[in-house]
């Protein structure tokens, strides 16, 4: 048979009915969308643990109970081995400060090193030209950025205004002024770091920021947040989420749609090659209506994966889709190899026998 012809009778058979097409796009469509967004409803729940940990500062460590090198403390944000998301700053407490808008009321106030300030702000170019002010504290006393802090001890410019919830965090800086002094302005109380994804090495670092020969032996490190597991491993969460096995169960799925759809009309494909096509026209013939209908399928499916990833991913839709779309792409796979080999298996021999079962 004319490679023009095996396409024209496959198509016919699309569109006559004979192929079940609608049945079968609607069993890989099915299966490949709702195992695909089991996985990837699996994978953004894994990242909206780990957004919420970094927003917590779940990850956050310090180093306390011990006399700290601001500057020391300030180069662990290099020392992250190439990594971008390492913020660390030093911190101590200060003079109690008394706003001049309410005389009788003093509030705590830390220097803090300019890292500290970065790290607080989530941001590596953080003014550290003023004072930083907590949420709370902003709108109880109608400050904002620019704003002028009039106290006891003089005028201050507000350089900026950051959240501070209470979700398990160390609440001292949930209330208080946030100051910020050269690095090398004598010692410090406390060296905090954030390093997103973690290296294992931090803690070790830690203790290099301790002043030597200034009793700090009984220095420790500790969570700047104690509301969260320590010992929380991402990349461990998603190398063994229960969803890793998923692309083989659509493989599967895809495997026995195939073969089920070549064997329900092994009396017609067995009666074609006693006709006289040959056995490579009829598996292109195969091979051409179950892409149509598999390949349709799969490209829908994968469309709605990637609407629900960049609907509901709280970072990276495409990491989301990545993962998901393995199982409608696995579906397809085993479509369409089940198919073919299926169809392979059928001889003209057994015409006879597939009449006498029909």
């Amino acid at each position: 048979m004319r490679l023009g012809s095996v396409l024209s009778e496959a198509l016919r058979n699309i569109g006559s009915g004979v192929s079940r097409a609608f049945a079968m796009f609607l069993a890989v469509l099915l299966s490949g969308t709702l195992l695909g967004g089991y996985e990837a409803m699996t994978v953004i729940d894994l990242e909206s643990q780990a957004v919420q940990r970094i927003n917590a500062y779940a990850d956050v460590n310090a180093i306390v109970g011990g006399t700290v090198d601001g500057t020391a403390c300030d180069r662990l944000s290099d020392a992250g081995d190439g990594m971008t998301g390492t913020l660390a700053g030093a911190m101590r407490a200060g003079e109690q400060v008394v706003p001049l808008a309410t005389p009788g009321k003093d509030i705590s106030s830390y220097d803090v090193t300019p890292g500290m300030i970065r790290l607080i702000a989530g941001n590596a170019k953080a003014d550290v030209s003023g004072v930083w002010v907590p949420r709370d504290v902003a709108k109880d006393f109608g400050l904002a950025v620019g704003s002028a802090l009039r106290t006891r001890e003089g005028t201050t410019r507000v350089a900026g205004v950051f959240d501070w919830p209470n979700d398990g965090r160390d609440t001292r800086f949930a209330y208080a002024f946030i100051v910020p002094v050269s690095a090398s302005a004598s010692t410090f109380d406390e060296c905090w770091v954030k390093q997103w994804p973690a290296d294992g090495q931090m803690e070790n670092l830690l203790y290099a920021t301790l002043v030597a020969g200034s009793g700090s032996s009984n220095a420790g490190v500790t969570q700047v947040n104690k509301g969260f597991d320590a010992h929380y491993d991402a990349r461990a969460s998603y190398v063994n989420r229960s969803t890793r096995w998923m692309p083989w169960v659509g493989l599967a799925i895809g495997v026995l749609v195939g073969v089920f759809g070549v064997r329900r009309r092994r009396l017609e494909y067995a009666g074609a090659l006693h006709s006289g096509q040959s056995k490579g026209a009829q598996l292109l013939g195969i091979g051409v209506e179950t892409g149509v209908w598999a390949g349709l399928a799969t490209f829908a499916s994968c469309a709605l994966l990637l609407a629900y990833a960049v609907r509901m991913s709280r970072s990276d839709w495409a990491a989301v889709l990545a993962a998901a779309v393995r199982t409608p792409l696995a579906v397809f796979a085993g479509v369409m190899v089940a198919s073919l080999f299926a169809g392979l298996l059928i001889r003209e021999s057994q015409l006879f026998r597939f009449f006498k079962k029909r």
